[in-house]
């Protein structure tokens, strides 16, 4: 009879154990809130950035992130496997800035079959199933570069774009609101076809001096990310054009500070990584607890020049 009570007793501590453990989905066994993010990479300072704002956040919440992402931001496929990973590791939430707005439909819908909520942030996919968007409003941001593009270049000559992509939405509204801003402030500036770098310095600069060869009266250059930025500066240099060609760019890595201090680089917009990673991992955390989110989060930016890149509040924001 003893014997039996203490079996039927083990019995229970076990299953009571075991329901202890469970994780409502996903996560680790020992029950920690799991949240896999999907990043486009690490190719610039920008993802370092967002990177250190979501560990603060998930210490600060006492939660486990993950965050991962391909080697550079031309490599879909890598980053639709991870996401596929991220997925096999059934995490409480996943967030994910897509390479491609349209790549991951299929992977997107697994995620929502398994009700696990989805957090798009930099860039958002063609796709209703993220339940929201932690950005900056890059349309309103790369308009306010074209504004200072306008006053740099006294509303006359050429200007030419190096754009990261055409694939996802921070390159495509970047691009787009460029061109709106140009169209807006300046309409009388002859803006070229966009061209396409992939963030890759080297690319740029290629592009950027086949431009200046092909267009001697050109007066302004726009990189829309750091990598974009920095090519079209090397490009500048190596065409011996500095000074004469107004360059402005697209986030805040060290190049792009140090080249500004200088005086080589006229002006960027930064972004707030810092901030986005920080609104990722609460954005995830608002929707594990049912909360309604809102379809934008809006995570800021700021115009940067040699007048105020040391102003505190354009300091607290550079990711160099």
């Amino acid at each position: 009879m003893m014997r039996k009570t203490i079996a039927a007793l083990a019995a229970i501590a076990v299953g009571l154990s075991l329901a202890a453990c469970g994780t409502n989905g996903g996560g680790s066994s020992s029950g920690t809130t799991l949240i896999e993010i999907v990043s486009k990479g690490f190719q610039h300072q920008f993802w370092q950035a967002v990177k250190s704002g979501a560990e603060q956040e998930a210490a600060a919440k006492g939660v486990k992130i993950e965050f991962v992402g391909p080697a550079d931001e031309t490599k879909v496929e890598e980053q639709l496997t991870m996401l596929d990973n991220a997925l096999a590791k059934k995490p409480q939430a996943i967030a994910f800035a897509a390479l491609d707005s349209q790549a991951a439909a299929g992977t997107l819908q697994k995620i929502k079959d398994a009700k696990i909520p989805v957090i798009a942030f930099d860039s958002g996919v063609d796709s209703t199933i993220p339940l929201t968007t932690a950005a900056t409003d890059n349309a309103a941001a790369a308009k306010e570069a074209a504004k200072h593009m306008c006053q740099l270049i006294n509303n006359t000559g050429k200007v030419a774009l190096i754009v990261h992509d055409q694939t996802s939405k921070s390159g495509t509204l970047r691009r787009d609101g460029f061109l709106a801003g140009m169209k807006e402030y300046c309409p009388n500036v002859t803006v070229l076809e966009p061209q396409y770098g992939g963030g890759d310095q080297a690319k740029s600069a290629d592009i950027a001096k086949s431009i200046m060869t092909a267009n001697p009266d050109l007066s302004g250059i726009f990189g829309s990310n750091e990598g974009s930025a920095i090519g079209a500066l090397k490009g500048v240099q190596e065409a011996n054009m500095g000074g004469k060609i107004k360059l402005v760019g697209f986030d805040s890595g060290k190049a792009q500070t140090d080249a500004i201090r200088a005086g080589t680089m006229d002006g960027a917009i930064t972004q707030d990584p810092v901030g986005m990673g920080k609104a990722v991992v609460d954005a995830a955390l608002d929707a594990i607890a049912g909360k309604t989110l809102p379809a934008f989060i809006d995570t800021g930016f700021y115009w940067y020049d040699k007048t105020n890149i040391d102003d505190p509040k354009i300091k607290a924001v550079l990711y160099d």
